[in-house]
């Protein structure tokens, strides 16, 4: 069986809904795990999910902000979440499909300064992530696992439009960059949108609304991720990793385009 696994911050499911299922249909996607989705969980739109065939959902919503959401063909079976935001806001979130472990995150962005002691979004997100690695340096490496979402880091020189000016940014400052990768390393993930596209290929799935034509500003950030654990790095479909950068053009589109993977199983 192959599972086709996609990765979305959507920026406001209900705004965006008629994009998801076009996006859904369009690419056959099984598994579609949704960051931003703005709204409470008896506010997600169920029914247009159940009618383009993905009945099956695991949401964690917050009021207007945030949220995360699984949307499956195949049943969910409960998976214990990697928690890791400490002020509680619906950022994570895990379903069990096909004896596949998958965990969705929106990462804090982080704000402005890259100083934890003048910005408490800054250290929101850096707590964010030493929670999640110290999580992740106590897993049993053969767990079938797959971390996936908006991780608000684009960690290689090849991940920004411009690696000197970025450096200076919150998303690419070079302590996200350590951060992002003592976490990898902690879990012995492999990154399977860049392994499909080996440096020095530029990559990025985000691109600022500010810009009239994303594609010929073309200052983009890869800031959305699929990482596989070593149990489940083998069932990677080589080639199949994907970055939908045309879904960045459809009609009033998130800032985010999707990414997909095929698994094995």
């Amino acid at each position: 069986m192959t599972l086709r696994i996609s990765s979305w911050n959507i920026n406001s499911v209900r705004l965006r809904i008629d994009q998801v299922a076009r996006f859904v249909s369009e690419a056959e996607i099984d598994v579609l795990c949704l960051q931003e989705i703005k709204c409470l969980e008896d506010q997600f739109p169920r029914n247009a999910f159940i009618d383009m065939g993905m009945p099956h959902l695991k949401i964690s919503g917050q009021k207007g902000w945030h949220g995360v959401a699984i949307a499956s063909r195949l049943p969910l079976e409960a998976s214990e979440t990697f928690d890791a935001c400490k002020l509680g806001h619906a950022r994570c979130v895990s379903a069990r499909i096909a004896g596949v472990d998958i965990q969705n995150f929106y990462i804090p962005a982080g704000g402005d300064i890259p100083d934890r002691v003048l910005n408490p979004k800054f250290d929101h997100k850096m707590d964010f992530y030493e929670r999640l690695t110290a999580i992740a340096a106590d897993l049993d490496r053969s767990r079938r696992l797959l971390l996936c979402g908006d991780f608000n880091i684009a960690p290689s020189e090849f991940d920004v439009w411009n690696h000197r000016y970025m450096s200076k940014v919150v998303s690419h400052t070079p302590i996200e960059v350590e951060t992002l990768n003592r976490l990898q390393a902690a879990g012995d993930f492999h990154d399977v949108i860049r392994a499909a596209y080996p440096e020095p290929q530029k990559l990025a799935s985000w691109w600022s609304y500010r810009a009239q034509d994303f594609r010929k500003s073309n200052r983009g950030l890869r800031l959305d991720h699929i990482w596989t654990s070593p149990g489940l790095t083998p069932s990677v479909v080589p080639g199949s990793a994907f970055i939908h950068e045309p879904v960045r053009a459809w009609e009033q589109p998130s800032d985010h385009c999707p990414i997909t993977v095929d698994l094995d199983l």
